[in-house]
């Protein structure tokens, strides 16, 4: 049943539209009349036209007038705060996809390695999926194309196409002698919200949600769905490193796990029409089981709504590091020439009250690599308090500080660039096939199987083989990465997010929680 949103004020976008549209037609061809809208506004676009006009009629090169005004757009969005912003057309499309829920293709996640396209894995019921592409697969051709050396948006473009086209692909496959050749029919390919779910023990059940796109809340409603099939009786929700998306997805969600009634945000804006407020709604099933939420310093936007006001009725354990602190509504206006404007209109509040956005200065850098977000938290935590519905104090400021808190495990940045070049994935490929011999099921493999001294020292050789000397040696974090991607190249991403959690400190401090979320489930369910 698709939940529905209740909303007591609707944001007419033609209170937006007309003043940008107006602007972008005076920049495009300085000759259309001015809109007056105040004196000195009049004035001011006036003295910018005089301005560009000077430049383009005496510089001393040509210049592209259309690249001086979209860099005078960055620059007055850049007065306001983080979050405006301006988006020429040729990248609508390419933003957009990232949260739009589907693409046409083959459905498989890639990377460059040696200069080829490698598999990382194939996506869930994809094309690839069902012809058996795996994990560590190399694509040495797409058609008739080499793709040694292409980037990989060259690869990307050419693995996508019209649903019911076929593409060939040749592919080499580590420990095969031969290629390979896959006549491969692209579909349409669903971009998963929900990286993974799966059981931890017969009660626990586990989610990792990694954005709120526009299919969020029918995914996370199938997973819960099936995880109860397999009797979840309890529930860790991961929301780190979610950094939102879609509101009404969000609050979707959320609806899941409260009762009618309960207001989830609220919005308040200089405009009235900006001012919204959202409610639960008694149309879904509501998940009765205890709740426990993990949040991070990527945790932001849409992801912290639903952490608030999980946090603000009393329905979930928060675990983890406090969130990012991004709480800064967005309406998105299409201009003339396709290109688009997210211009801040709002900001959002937590059930109690909590201002979710932090400050943010005039160093937007520092904003978004967190720098100052953790001082000036630090700073305003404790002098802002609200209290939840049963009474609890919780605090404002920026962000959303957890009930637990729990730091993660700290990499090196020598582990770290590792990583980056998927040097654990590529380590493993070589060793996944015989693994898969001595295991033949996930659960031996995971309670058994351990990356001894042995592993280590081919993995170190193979290191140097590629001239890389590491030293930091922070042996159980990379041995639990080696059996991470070993268990994704037999089993599949499912699996190599269940071996990363039997060391990760706040998934443990989530599960420890329970308790706790007990309590707060009689607590918030029992009240009407």
């Amino acid at each position: 049943m698709k939940s529905k949103l209740h909303s007591k004020r609707k944001l007419r976008q033609k209170y937006y539209l007309l003043p940008f549209v107006v602007l972008t037609g005076i920049f495009a061809s300085f000759r259309q009349p001015i809109i007056q809208t105040g004196a000195n506004v009049y004035s001011d676009i006036r003295r910018f036209i005089e301005v560009v006009n000077v430049v383009r009629d005496y510089y001393v090169d040509d210049v592209d007038t259309r690249s001086l005004v979209d860099g005078a757009i960055y620059g007055l969005l850049g007065k306001l705060d983080p979050h405006s912003v301006y988006i020429p057309a040729d990248k609508v499309a390419q933003i957009d996809e990232k949260i739009a829920g589907s693409y046409a293709g083959i459905g498989v996640d890639f990377m460059i390695q040696n200069k080829y396209p490698v598999l990382i894995a194939p996506f869930p019921d994809s094309p690839a999926q069902r012809l058996r592409l795996h994990s560590g697969d190399i694509i040495q051709k797409i058609g008739s194309v080499s793709t040694y050396g292409l980037s990989e948006g060259e690869v990307k473009s050419l693995l996508r196409g019209e649903i019911g086209s076929m593409i060939r692909l040749t592919v080499k496959r580590p420990d095969f002698a031969e290629t390979l050749i896959f006549n491969v029919v692209r579909d349409r390919i669903p971009l998963q919200s929900v990286q993974c779910s799966f059981m931890i023990d017969r009660e626990i059940g586990y989610i990792k949600l990694g954005r709120f796109a526009r299919t969020t809340f029918g995914e996370v409603r199938d997973a819960l769905s099936k995880l109860e099939k397999k009797g979840l009786k309890k529930l860790v929700f991961d929301l780190r490193d979610n950094s939102g998306g879609y509101l009404d997805q969000a609050v979707a969600v959320t609806d899941l796990f409260l009762p009618g009634g309960r207001k989830i945000v609220y919005t308040k804006g200089r405009i009235p029409t900006a001012n919204e407020e959202f409610y639960s709604t008694s149309t879904t099933q509501l998940k009765k089981y205890p709740l426990v939420v993990l949040i991070n310093g990527g945790t932001a936007s849409a992801a912290e709504v639903m952490a608030a006001a999980l946090q603000d009725w009393d329905r979930a354990v928060i675990v983890g590091k406090r969130s990012f602190g991004k709480g800064l509504v967005q309406n998105q206006v299409t201009l003339q020439d396709g290109a688009e404007l997210r211009v801040t209109i709002a900001r959002y509040y937590s059930p109690s009250g909590r201002l979710i956005q932090r400050a943010f200065g005039s160093n937007f850098k520092d904003y978004f690599e967190n720098k100052s977000g953790e001082r000036l938290n630090r700073e305003n935590t404790g002098k802002k308090v609200f209290t939840t519905f049963s009474g609890r104090k919780v605090y404002g400021g920026g962000g959303i500080k957890p009930d637990v808190e729990q730091n993660s495990y700290k990499i090196s940045a020598a582990t770290a660039k590792l990583e980056a070049r998927m040097l654990f994935f590529e380590f493993a490929s070589s060793h996944a096939k015989e693994i898969k011999q001595r295991y033949p099921d996930f659960g031996s493999f995971l309670h058994y199987y351990k990356i001894s001294n042995d592993v280590l020292r081919r993995f170190w050789n193979f290191l140097r083989q590629k001239n890389i000397y590491y030293t930091d040696r922070q042996i159980p974090y990379i041995q639990q990465e080696i059996k991470s991607e070993i268990a994704r190249q037999i089993w599949g991403n499912d699996h190599y997010f269940r071996v990363r959690l039997e060391t990760d400190s706040q998934f443990h401090a989530a599960v420890a929680s329970f308790p706790l979320a007990d309590r707060f489930a009689v607590l918030s369910l029992g009240m009407r």
